[in-house]
């Protein structure tokens, strides 16, 4: 199952829908056509529990069969405009340092000062997220700006003193995120020891989506290949197994003493391959007029350009 959050027309109300073929269902509507009202937004939908996905699940399906009885619930892809699947999570945390090919990258250009024993993780705000085909400003003085192909976790039940062995229960899907990064700005803020990450949540760094990929269409997380191509040319391409913390390991650590929520995320960690750790990295940064595709290979692709100030 395909879940994302849409608006039709440039200022129309975030909705929660699910894909159908090249369509996308208003599930808050067509529930309404068979049954109780279903929750608006993801979020929402998540804290509502399985019952309700199962309920989704079920509407999609009717809707592939039944298509008049429900065509005021539905649109053509083309007619909405994807939002971040989870644009209002409680906690969106960006585990970091976590592929030894890209520990190495940091290392070498004096973007990080010590390697991680254990997992750690920045926030990653709401206001910096943006949907697929999101027009990217990068903003005027920033010459270094990077791509970061992130596989997303996110959490479909409360989560507080999880073990290892049944995190997994508490996924719900899976999607993308581009962290695009100032490398200017966050080699000074390594050097001053901060920890807000100002360099990857500036407004417009955190394309996300384009949809929650349920985890029943995920055969094992940790066998996918992610991808990153700059105007059609491969940049970098690598296995999730390579990951050093896996989703386990990272739950287990940060809901010790936190509880995290139905719709909160764990982005792991960008790859190796990104421009700051290549020879030819002033060519390889992002300019105005480039296409950034993020992809879980053979299962979602997460689309950004960059546009210079002015042009968005």
């Amino acid at each position: 199952m395909r879940l994302v959050t849409y608006s039709v027309g440039p200022a129309g109300p975030a909705r929660a829908g699910v894909r159908v073929g090249h369509r996308v269902l208003d599930i808050e509507a067509a529930s309404r056509v068979k049954g109780e009202p279903l929750p608006s937004s993801i979020k929402a939908l998540l804290a509502a529990g399985r019952g309700a996905l199962s309920r989704v699940q079920a509407l999609a399906k009717a809707a592939a069969t039944e298509a008049r009885s429900f065509s005021q619930a539905m649109h053509e892809e083309r007619a909405v405009r994807f939002l971040p699947p989870v644009p209002d999570a409680d906690k969106f945390l960006c585990v970091g340092k976590n592929y030894r090919q890209h520990l190495d990258e940091l290392v070498k250009n004096e973007l990080l000062k010590e390697i991680p024993q254990e997992p750690t993780a920045f926030v990653k705000l709401n206001s910096c997220l943006v949907g697929q085909d999101a027009r990217v400003v990068r903003p005027q003085g920033v010459v270094r700006l990077d791509y970061e192909p992130e596989l997303v976790f996110v959490i479909g039940r409360r989560a507080l003193g999880v073990k290892k062995v049944d995190a997994m229960d508490y996924v719900a899907g899976v999607t993308i995120l581009n962290d695009l990064t100032c490398r200017d700005l966050q080699k000074k803020e390594v050097a001053s020891g901060s920890r807000f990450w100002t360099a990857k949540n500036i407004p417009g760094f955190g394309p996300l989506g384009p949809e929650i990929v349920t985890m029943d269409e995920i055969a094992d997380p940790y066998d996918l290949w992610m991808t990153c191509s700059v105007n059609g040319e491969e940049r970098m391409r690598v296995n999730t197994r390579d990951q050093i913390w896996k989703l386990p390991d990272i739950l287990e650590h940060f809901s010790r003493y936190i509880p995290i929520e139905p719709g909160d995320m764990f982005s792991t960690g960008a790859p190796g391959g990104v421009a700051v750790g290549k020879p030819n990295a002033t060519e390889l940064f992002l300019k105005p007029g480039d296409v950034i595709e993020c992809s879980i290979e053979g299962i979602a692709t997460l689309r950004t350009t960059i546009v210079a100030p002015g042009d968005a």
